[in-house]
């Protein structure tokens, strides 16, 4: 599976410090590698949207034709707002 990130996605992402975006963008590899990566997210209610937990931040996506769209990457007390 890809992982492609949209431009909000990607902003957020350059924001972070060096080592929480090195860390978000391993794991993401990691979870794309996967044979099922839903095993590691949490369907949000109401919405065709997942996310993964990564420390106090929470990386929003949602898979569409075998591509892992990263839509946000938020801190967790901002993620649900």
């Amino acid at each position: 599976m890809r992982v492609r990130f949209t431009l909000t996605a990607d902003d957020q992402l350059d924001r972070l410090p060096r080592r929480l975006q090195t860390r978000i963008v391993e794991k993401l590899q990691f979870y794309s590698t996967q044979p099922d990566p839903f095993q590691f997210a949490e369907p949000l209610p109401g919405s065709s949207e997942y996310r993964f937990r990564n420390g106090d931040y929470r990386v929003i996506f949602e898979v569409m034709h075998d591509t892992m769209w990263v839509l946000a990457i938020k801190r967790r007390d901002e993620a649900y707002r």
